[in-house]
């Protein structure tokens, strides 16, 4: 063959190639500029209070788009944004218009800088980090864009070593070595440690890299996620896995590959066990034990998952639904071999019931029950069989066989779930009524009502709530306490009283209609309805205030919906009719013990110390990545620790025991035993539950 022809063919091929690629890019983009209008107008038709599309959301978008890609600052520099700021307000436009200019403006750098940041990563950890040198992280370049590229490079090199430098002091034994003993223990771990952080960034990296549809496909999701959550803070968008993963925690089947894992102390990640029928299952290639090295998803690049923990491993596990994906699995012989896995549904098998339920038994008996989310039964919607409220109301009878005299619901860290549940829940403990209301775009108003006469408990009743009790547990929280039901107790909580719908991406779905057989590529979570209390008030930004309030950590940090960008505002209307609560309770008494056992509290005094120690401290606070500094700090922090620590607790006025359903499938499960024995140490050790259980005592009385 000529080798003009030749050459001719080489060419024509590139070109072709560069053309496939240009169009494969264009496609991604021109799919997130549509997507991008249609959540406009879906929120424009469904949202509770749509915003207009001007300059205001034009710049917020922006904003918003920017902090997503790069959170850190440590992919763009001043120029960049500064290249970007020209499109600030003409986002609306854009998104109107269905135009890609900025998307496109946006993809060039991101991409360029992405790569690049892979390729300085890299040699940076070429050489051993010096943690003598007096170097420090300042607030200024935490959190601002570097100036330049050599200034970048600066910032990523100080990340690095930092990342590095809390591997190296994470053991503390570090704090009890002299000057020459830490400087061999640090030279003989450096290398690991700089390895370990190389991975962490570079795993962030992989994540936008490896996106099944490229970089192109990532930047257009961020796109339209910065859009949605510019209406309000719970309105999001989903692709098809994030959506089948939001169905999975509200109760209905996950897509799994049937493995469980555990971290092992050098971040490298074993199978712990395999769930039987599953994905894992089935291939007979894994076993407990195994360490996954990597996972390769379909058309992709491999990523390292051996030494970046769990966090690292589900993130990437989570990439995809639908995708084969390909382990690289290390047997305990050390053999290596590849396992190709597809996820595939699996039933719950009633594991589903996550309530847990004990007899705190005493001079009294009180019951406990443990409720971390409202999560819904997806097989049984006319019964509800499967679902929290009847879980708890299950747990509830099992108790009352015990003869308990008081009940204690734990929904600290409950982030909420289904609303129907919420409902089904208040009515437990009240008979037939309204438990709220919710009120859509228009001007009518619909009461949330209990329609079961009667109650399974009727006894004294409290609930223990915290900042992280949000959504549907606020509104069981705010049920009770209107109707003097119960007694809250704990902290404020997080302040979310909206509701919201997943809909597909198509603007003409009709609420009223059944929906579900409708299938999109993307998904539009969006608020359709603010919730108020029965007395009319609301939870919205403020949350439910405790009846009686107990000092918690989280308070030095609050994460509430008032801290959030583009909070909805909500007003006080009229309580709801034939809302008869019960005869107030007496909380003066409760209100003065619990003061009392607060000042007489050592670990809650310690608790009160070290939240004005943090508030002190504040978040002005530089990092330094000199040895000698951090290893002050450190042992500070383990001084600390180690007095609350030495704080012997308070021996429980109660012991922690199971009820006798729980203590028979105990016998036969040596796993859920141990889970058991962790349980009891808890309970018997937290001084809320201490606390709570001496308040209901008075409560009895």
């Amino acid at each position: 063959m000529p080798y003009h022809t030749s050459y001719l063919r080489i060419s024509l091929l590139i070109i072709i190639s560069l053309l496939l690629l240009f169009f494969a890019q264009g496609q991604q983009i021109n799919t997130a500029v549509n997507n991008a209008y249609v959540l406009t107008r879906m929120a424009e038709k469904f949202h509770v209070q749509p915003r207009p599309l001007d300059d205001e959301f034009s710049s917020d978008v922006f904003t918003q788009l920017l902090k997503q890609l790069d959170e850190d600052k440590i992919f763009f520099t001043a120029a960049d944004i500064k290249t970007f700021s020209k499109f600030r307000l003409e986002l609306d436009d854009e998104i109107k218009n269905k135009q890609s200019t900025f998307l496109l403006a946006v993809l060039k750098i991101f991409g360029n800088r992405v790569a690049g940041t892979d390729t300085m990563i890299d040699n940076i950890c070429k050489k051993p980090f010096d943690f003598s040198l007096p170097e420090k992280i300042t607030k200024a370049e935490d959190t601002s864009y570097s100036t330049d590229e050599k200034a970048r490079r600066m910032k990523l090199y100080k990340l690095l070593k930092s990342t590095a430098l809390d591997i190296l002091t994470k053991n503390d034994d570090l704090i009890i070595l002299n000057e020459t003993e830490q400087k061999r223990y640090v030279d003989s771990l450096e290398p690991t440690a700089r390895l370990k952080a190389r991975q962490t960034l570079k795993h962030y990296i992989n994540i936008i890299s490896q996106n099944a549809g490229g970089i192109e496909q990532y930047l257009g999701n961020e796109y339209c996620k910065a859009i949605a959550v510019c209406y309000d803070p719970h309105s999001e968008y989903f692709i098809l896995t994030e959506k089948e993963d939001f169905d999975g925690e509200l109760g209905q089947e996950q897509m799994v590959f049937g493995f469980h894992c555990m971290e092992e102390a050098d971040g490298a990640v074993g199978i712990e066990n395999i769930k039987p029928g599953s994905p894992a299952f089935k291939s007979g290639q894994i076993n407990n034990g195994d360490k996954i090295l990597s996972v390769q998803w379909e058309d992709r690049q491999p990523i390292d998952v051996s030494s970046g923990g769990l966090k690292q491993l589900y993130e990437v596990l989570g990439m995809s639904n639908h995708d084969k994906a390909t382990f690289k699995i290390k047997k305990q012989d050390g053999t290596e071999r590849l396992v190709v896995l597809l996820k595939q549904k699996m039933e719950n098998n009633g594991e589903q019931n996550k309530v847990k339920s004990f007899l705190l038994r005493g001079s009294k008996t009180i019951g406990f029950i443990s409720l971390p989310s409202f999560y819904q039964d997806w097989t049984n919607d006319s019964t509800g069989a499967n679902g929290c409220a009847n879980d708890v109301a299950k747990e509830i009878m099992k108790l009352k066989k015990e003869n308990i005299e008081g009940l204690v619901i734990d929904l600290r860290y409950n982030g909420g779930g289904s609303l129907e549940e919420a409902i089904e829940l208040s009515g437990i403990f009240i008979d037939v009524g309204p438990v709220g209301m919710e009120k859509g775009r228009d001007a009518k108003i619909y009461t949330l009502r209990d329609v079961n006469r009667g109650t399974i408990y009727d006894g004294p009743l409290m609930l223990l709530v915290n900042s992280y009790t949000a959504s549907a547990a606020e509104v069981v929280a705010g049920t009770l306490q209107d109707y003097h039901r119960a007694v809250i107790v704990g902290t404020p909580t997080y302040g979310k009283a909206t509701a919201q719908a997943v809909l597909p991406m198509d603007t003409t779905i009709d609420l009223s209609k059944d929906f579900s057989d409708v299938k999109s590529d993307g998904y539009f979570k969006v608020t359709v309805s603010k919730l108020y209390r029965v007395n009319g008030t609301t939870a919205q930004a403020k949350g439910v205030q405790p009846d009686i309030v107990l000092p918690d950590m989280l308070e030095t940090h609050p994460q509430r919906e008032a801290e959030n960008d583009h909070v909805l505002i909500t007003q006080v209307i009229e309580g709801a009719k034939y809302f008869k609560p019960y005869p107030i309770i007496n909380l003066d008494v409760l209100k003065t013990f619990a003061i009392q056992q607060i000042d007489s509290s050592a670990q809650f005094q310690l608790i009160k110390k070290d939240i004005e120690i943090a508030r002190a401290e504040g978040d002005n606070k530089e990092v330094n990545l000199q040895l000698a500094d951090v290893v002050k700090e450190r042992k500070k922090f383990v001084e600390r620790e180690m007095n609350t620590a030495f704080v012997e607790p308070v021996r429980a006025p109660y012991t922690v025991v199971n009820n006798s359903f729980e203590k028979e499938q105990l016998k036969m499960n040596d796993d859920l035993e141990e889970m058991n024995r962790q349980w009891v140490k808890v309970l018997r050790n937290d001084p809320y539950v201490q606390a709570t259980y001496e308040m209901m005592l008075l409560m009895i009385k």
